[in-house]
Protein backbone atom coordinates (compact mmCIF):
# COMPACT_ATOMS: atom_id res chain seq x y z
CA UNK A 1 0.00 0.00 0.00
CA UNK A 2 1.33 3.49 -0.83
CA UNK A 3 1.67 5.94 1.96
CA UNK A 4 -0.43 8.37 0.16
CA UNK A 5 -2.52 7.92 -2.34
CA UNK A 6 -3.66 11.02 -4.04
CA UNK A 7 -7.45 11.24 -5.39
CA UNK A 8 -8.32 13.64 -7.96
CA UNK A 9 -12.28 13.05 -6.36
CA UNK A 10 -10.74 14.97 -3.55
CA UNK A 11 -9.30 17.84 -5.55
CA UNK A 12 -12.67 18.22 -6.90
CA UNK A 13 -14.83 18.53 -3.93
CA UNK A 14 -11.90 21.27 -2.28
CA UNK A 15 -12.23 23.55 -5.48
CA UNK A 16 -16.27 23.11 -5.84
CA UNK A 17 -15.86 24.54 -1.78
CA UNK A 18 -13.46 27.19 -3.11
CA UNK A 19 -15.52 28.21 -6.04
CA UNK A 20 -18.53 28.32 -3.86
CA UNK A 21 -16.97 30.40 -0.85
CA UNK A 22 -15.80 33.85 -0.21
CA UNK A 23 -12.46 34.01 1.35
CA UNK A 24 -12.03 36.29 4.32
CA UNK A 25 -8.41 37.82 4.15
CA UNK A 26 -7.99 38.63 8.26
CA UNK A 27 -3.90 38.94 7.54
CA UNK A 28 -2.56 40.10 4.66
CA UNK A 29 1.50 39.47 3.16
CA UNK A 30 4.05 41.44 5.18
CA UNK A 31 1.35 41.91 8.47
CA UNK A 32 2.63 40.01 12.15
CA UNK A 33 1.07 37.36 13.89
CA UNK A 34 -1.49 39.08 16.50
CA UNK A 35 0.48 36.89 19.34
CA UNK A 36 3.97 36.44 18.35
CA UNK A 37 5.69 39.12 16.37
CA UNK A 38 8.26 37.74 15.21
CA UNK A 39 6.09 35.69 12.66
CA UNK A 40 5.57 37.51 9.28
CA UNK A 41 2.88 36.19 6.81
CA UNK A 42 4.50 35.62 3.65
CA UNK A 43 1.28 35.55 1.64
CA UNK A 44 -2.49 36.98 2.98
CA UNK A 45 -3.91 34.62 5.03
CA UNK A 46 -7.73 33.88 5.83
CA UNK A 47 -10.57 31.26 5.85
CA UNK A 48 -13.65 30.93 3.89
CA UNK A 49 -16.70 33.09 5.04
CA UNK A 50 -19.10 30.94 5.46
CA UNK A 51 -16.93 27.56 7.12
CA UNK A 52 -17.06 29.60 10.02
CA UNK A 53 -21.01 28.83 11.07
CA UNK A 54 -20.06 25.30 12.40
CA UNK A 55 -17.00 26.67 14.34
CA UNK A 56 -14.29 25.04 11.83
CA UNK A 57 -13.26 27.54 9.67
CA UNK A 58 -11.73 26.37 6.65
CA UNK A 59 -7.97 28.02 6.60
CA UNK A 60 -6.46 29.34 3.51
CA UNK A 61 -2.57 30.86 2.80
CA UNK A 62 -3.88 33.02 -0.64
CA UNK A 63 -2.07 34.02 -3.60
CA UNK A 64 -2.53 35.79 -6.33
CA UNK A 65 -5.07 32.77 -8.45
CA UNK A 66 -7.70 31.09 -7.38
CA UNK A 67 -6.29 27.46 -7.61
CA UNK A 68 -6.17 25.08 -5.06
CA UNK A 69 -3.00 23.50 -5.22
CA UNK A 70 -1.72 21.78 -1.49
CA UNK A 71 -3.23 21.50 1.57
CA UNK A 72 -1.37 21.54 4.60
CA UNK A 73 -1.73 19.29 7.92
CA UNK A 74 -0.19 20.60 10.82
CA UNK A 75 0.25 19.28 14.66
CA UNK A 76 0.87 21.98 17.18
CA UNK A 77 2.58 20.32 20.72
CA UNK A 78 1.20 23.51 22.94
CA UNK A 79 -2.17 23.68 21.51
CA UNK A 80 -2.36 19.86 21.58
CA UNK A 81 -4.13 19.91 18.54
CA UNK A 82 -3.82 19.08 14.72
CA UNK A 83 -5.30 21.56 11.98
CA UNK A 84 -5.32 22.23 8.07
CA UNK A 85 -4.86 24.95 5.82
CA UNK A 86 -5.43 25.24 2.07
CA UNK A 87 -2.68 26.84 -0.40
CA UNK A 88 -4.62 28.59 -3.06
CA UNK A 89 -3.10 29.97 -6.06
CA UNK A 90 1.05 30.67 -4.47
CA UNK A 91 3.98 30.48 -6.57
CA UNK A 92 7.11 27.91 -5.87
CA UNK A 93 8.99 30.82 -3.67
CA UNK A 94 5.77 31.82 -2.15
CA UNK A 95 4.65 28.08 -0.89
CA UNK A 96 8.09 27.55 0.18
CA UNK A 97 7.88 30.81 2.41
CA UNK A 98 4.67 29.37 3.67
CA UNK A 99 6.60 26.23 5.03
CA UNK A 100 8.61 27.72 6.30
CA UNK A 101 6.61 30.49 8.45
CA UNK A 102 4.66 27.32 9.65
CA UNK A 103 8.16 25.45 10.82
CA UNK A 104 9.62 28.32 12.70
CA UNK A 105 8.48 27.16 16.23
CA UNK A 106 9.84 23.33 17.82
CA UNK A 107 6.24 23.32 19.05
CA UNK A 108 4.67 23.01 15.28
CA UNK A 109 5.24 21.00 12.68
CA UNK A 110 3.59 20.50 8.96
CA UNK A 111 3.28 18.22 6.55
CA UNK A 112 1.89 18.98 2.99
CA UNK A 113 -0.06 17.49 0.38
CA UNK A 114 0.05 18.53 -2.87
CA UNK A 115 -2.20 18.12 -5.92
CA UNK A 116 -2.74 15.30 -8.45
CA UNK A 117 -5.05 13.87 -10.67
CA UNK A 118 -4.78 10.15 -9.60
CA UNK A 119 -8.12 8.34 -9.12
CA UNK A 120 -7.35 5.38 -6.79
CA UNK A 121 -8.51 2.06 -7.54
CA UNK A 122 -10.36 1.73 -4.17
CA UNK A 123 -12.24 5.38 -5.56
CA UNK A 124 -13.24 4.23 -8.10
CA UNK A 125 -17.19 3.95 -7.84
CA UNK A 126 -19.07 1.37 -10.61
Amino acid sequence: MKQFENNAFFWQKLDTLLVSSEIEIVSTAGSRHPQYANLVYPVDFGHLSESTENGMAVKVFKGQSSFAQAVIVMVDILEKSIDTRVIIGCTDDEEMAILRFLNQTDFQKIVIIRRGNEVPEWAIDE
